[in-house]
């Protein structure tokens, strides 16, 4: 067999953009592994790729697809940590809609244990993302305070659970009730419907006045003054996304006056050394913590790679936790 079905882009759009397809089957390069892939996560770059907005970086697979979940197929040249026939998840630079998906050796994780093929394929991208993000650059710690905007999202129920894990008192903002039941629920202290109240009075009262050490926020635009506001003294506040628009006017008295830190990363352009790293510090910090059933990928749905354009509209549309394609 040298064909596979795999998703493709030939024009940026809705979710009818993604198109199923026939490609040849990958070959792995040094370093790297080939996967059959069991399941694929569904991710908001994904979609924002599938718009046109978010073009894979040189070298990576034009197919859609961040993080898999499957079983090693082949071994490129001078790979040693794995052997064919292992059952593995994978962060990927793209490639993971598709029935084979290579992934770097560094990249790749066992299958924590009791986690079935879709849950594992909804791991990689959002516990990558939260560990470099909110523990390595921002150094969350036990007793800290920690927000999360958009807690439903697979990013965000990643992140409660985690800071929860590590002994953080965790809030978040969520666009409805169900949705702030359900992030409570997870281990937020205190969610606010963001439709209906204003985060930053509720939660300065909810934490004494001390305000919040660490943000996490995808949203940007109006959210960078008052992620800002909310802030503690020290606070560090870490964008990943700009729902809202990444370009806004700030005053920076208050950068100065609470010496606050504003950062903000993207991890798909990374170098797999520096992906490794992290990957590494995931096996062994919470790993252990997905075993035994501490911290779990939340599930939304799960649908048929034919099904793409589906889950494309699924994502855009209310879900809570993660959504992935199963290519059985």
């Amino acid at each position: 067999m040298t064909m596979m079905r795999a998703i493709e882009i030939p024009e940026p759009g809705g979710p009818e953009a993604l198109t199923l397809t026939q490609r040849p089957i990958p070959e792995p390069g040094i370093g790297e592994v080939l996967i059959k892939v069991a399941a694929a996560g569904v991710n908001r770059p994904d979609a924002m790729q599938r718009a046109g907005n978010y073009p894979p970086p040189p070298g990576a697979s034009d197919i859609p697809g961040l993080e898999v979940s499957g079983i090693i197929a082949k071994l490129g040249e001078g790979v040693t940590r794995y052997r064919e026939g292992e059952t593995v998840c994978a962060l990927l630079s793209g490639g993971g809609y598709a029935d084979y998906a290579v992934a770097h050796e560094l990249c790749t994780l066992p299958v924590p244990d009791g986690l079935s093929m879709e849950e594992a394929a909804a791991v990689p991208e959002t516990f990558f993302t939260v560990w470099t993000n909110v523990f390595a650059r921002s150094d969350l710690s036990e007793g800290s305070t920690f927000l999360v905007h958009g807690g439903t999202s697979g990013i965000g129920t990643t992140a409660i659970q985690l800071a929860k894990a590590f002994g953080a008192r965790v809030f978040a903002t969520a666009g409805s009730d169900e949705k702030c039941r359900a992030a409570e629920e997870l281990g937020a202290e205190k969610c606010v419907n963001y439709r209906e109240a204003d985060f930053v009075e509720i939660i300065k009262e909810a934490t004494g006045g001390h305000g919040i050490d660490v943000t996490l926020d995808m949203v940007g635009g109006d959210y960078i003054a008052r992620n800002m506001k909310v802030a503690a003294k020290n606070g560090r506040i870490v964008n990943i996304a700009f729902q809202k628009g990444a370009k806004v006017e700030i005053n920076m008295l208050p950068v100065m006056l609470k010496r606050l830190t504003l950062t903000g990363s993207t991890l798909r352009i990374r170098s797999p050394e520096e992906k490794g790293e992290i990957a590494q510090a995931l096996l062994r910090y919470v790993w252990p913590m997905i075993t035994d059933g501490r911290v779990r990928p939340v599930m939304d749905r799960s649908f048929a790679i034919a099904d793409a354009a589906d889950s494309h509209a699924s994502l855009d549309a209310d879900h809570i936790g993660k959504i992935v394609l199963t290519m059985g």
